[in-house]
């Protein structure tokens, strides 16, 4: 079985299903530990911590760095007249990550709660566009935060998608808009989350999430020097789950299932679910800040359709074509297009 999953995820990586940057941990046993990037007896750990810091910068680059960046990835306010040639004659239609790009990034993840004025801006915006919430939460608790029935929500990194349930102009009459591809893996998710909630509780700051199709584990609020005790307790519960992988975001551990499915996969899904598929009137816009964002960034960057912004204050490697620094110029860059939607239509 071990040997099975190790060719398979291979296989995955092979293919680009995955990406190797993401990809944490796979399977492993008393014997050694074998992933992506680690071939020596011992390293899992370490590589893990390492990456753990990579993915959760706490300072900018060197200037010069920065600058380069910067040019690379201009802020979308500045370059908001190009964006919008870019997408003149094309129907534009909107991706959102929560956390960190509608939300605040928050020591409590069960208190990422959005401002009365950003869910505003984001009830004018999907009168304008079709617009989409795509999170590595849970639909239901993402939706409970953003309070908008007429959106599409895609949570578990797209694992659980649904259709708007009032409001939107978007979907078909009566149509109903369900995909789940991970359905079998709900009851070893609920079990891994319950062993991983009774192997973390001795580490103070750790807080592990049930986001139904994957578990969480929370980093944010853990002092660094317990962050390979961390590593090595999460570990200790996945290896016993050969179908389960481990991948990484804006501190925080993902446990997913080993499937061919990502942001990137939803977002595809969402513009097919739309009769957009193949259309080259359809202009996507993807804003997200975390890793997991990065495989609709690459979607729409390698079809040339459309453009990711990623919301950072630090220069990363990204697939984004332009950047945001903050929810708050998220939310500048959303007035702006539904004002220039209204000014289009005369409202």
């Amino acid at each position: 079985m071990v040997r099975f999953i190790e060719e398979n995820i291979t296989k995955m990586l092979e293919t680009k299903i995955i990406s190797n940057s993401e990809v944490l941990y796979v399977v492993g046993g008393d014997d050694g530990d074998k992933s992506p990037g680690t071939n020596e007896r011992g390293g899992l750990i370490k590589s893990w911590v390492n990456s753990m810091r990579a993915c959760s910068p706490t300072r900018p680059k060197s200037f010069n760095s920065q600058s380069c960046w910067i040019k690379e990835h201009p802020s979308a306010l500045n370059m908001f007249e190009d964006i919008l040639h870019q997408s003149e004659g094309k129907q534009i239609v909107m991706f959102l990550d929560y956390d960190g790009t509608l939300s605040p990034i928050v020591d409590d993840p069960d208190r990422a709660f959005m401002s009365k004025k950003m869910r505003n801006t984001v009830r004018k915006l999907a009168k304008c566009f079709p617009t989409a919430i795509v999170s590595g939460r849970c639909r239901e608790k993402v939706s409970s935060f953003v309070k908008l029935t007429e959106l599409y929500y895609a949570g578990s990194h797209g694992m659980d998608i649904k259709g708007p349930e009032k409001g939107s102009k978007y979907i078909k009459e009566n149509q109903s808009l369900l995909c789940q591809p991970a359905t079998e893996f709900l009851p070893v998710i609920n079990e891994v989350y319950e062993k991983l909630v009774e192997k973390t509780k001795s580490i103070q700051g750790a807080k592990v999430e049930n986001n139904k199709f994957c578990a969480s584990v929370h980093f944010r609020c853990v002092e660094e020097d317990k962050w390979s005790d961390l590593a090595h307790q999460v570990r200790s519960v996945l290896k016993n789950y050969p179908k389960l992988m481990l991948t990484q975001g804006r501190k925080v551990l993902e446990i997913r299932p080993i499937i061919k499915w990502d942001k990137g996969k939803a977002l595809e899904f969402l513009l097919e679910s739309l009769g957009y598929d193949n259309c080259t009137d359809v202009f996507p816009i993807y804003i997200g800040d975390d890793r997991t964002d990065e495989d609709a960034f690459k979607i729409l960057r390698d079809k040339r359709q459309g453009l990711g912004i990623l919301v950072s204050k630090y220069a990363k490697e990204t697939n984004a074509s332009y950047s945001l620094q903050e929810p708050d110029e998220v939310m500048d860059f959303l007035e702006r297009l539904v004002e220039s939607k209204q000014l289009r239509c005369g409202a």
